[in-house]
């Protein structure tokens, strides 16, 4: 399932590693620039909601005790699983990524706007690279996102490097990129490349 030839003309793919400043970006671009940000991870939370079949799905691989008291999915409890285990976050990834992607294309089906941003921290590795025309890579050093990590997230070292290492090495999708923002400096630096890219293209 593709989008229509109608879709809008400027779809932005923009991703890049865990912790190296997606959120930034895409808050800057949808606050100054007034462009619509579509998030997978606002849609993957969607996919499993109470009474979804791929909550059913988990909760049947896993047992009830991946779930909380109310029912709501242990995000927590899964992730101890699947960062610690590539072969469950595969399958975990395969029940989520076609829900994603079909949400996605609705969406840029209906909008009317010229330039659209996807936000996917998986895009390559969900595939979903057919979806965009171009794509833009947030970058910083991996002893920052190791930093940026723990601190944020509150992890270990320990989790901290199984969450980045169970994405696509940072240099790889910079090498893949039509966009690369550096994010190594401070969070003007970064929106001042962000204005000229814009300027540009």
């Amino acid at each position: 399932m593709t989008p229509k030839s109608d879709r809008p003309k400027r779809i932005i793919g923009l991703t890049g590693g865990i912790g190296t400043g997606k959120s930034t970006v895409s808050h800057y671009l949808a606050s100054t620039y007034q462009l619509p940000v579509l998030d997978a991870d606002i849609y993957a939370r969607e996919a499993v909601e109470i009474g979804s079949p791929i909550l059913s799905a988990i909760t049947e691989r896993y047992g009830s005790d991946i779930l909380l008291a109310d029912g709501t999915l242990n995000r927590q409890k899964l992730g101890q699983i699947v960062f610690s285990n590539p072969d469950e976050r595969r399958w975990v990834e395969q029940q989520i990524h076609p829900y994603v992607r079909a949400q996605f294309v609705e969406a840029i089906n209906q909008l009317p706007k010229q330039t659209v941003v996807l936000v996917v921290p998986l895009l390559f590795e969900a595939g979903i690279t057919d979806l965009v025309t171009e794509i833009w890579v947030v970058y910083c050093s991996r002893q920052q996102q190791l930093e940026r990590l723990m601190q944020r997230d509150r992890l270990t070292l320990e989790q901290a490097q199984a969450r980045i290492n169970s994405q696509m090495p940072i240099e790889q999708k910079c090498q893949r990129a039509d966009i690369i923002l550096d994010n190594s400096s401070n969070p003007e630096a970064l929106l001042k490349q962000i204005d000229a890219v814009l300027k540009t293209r």
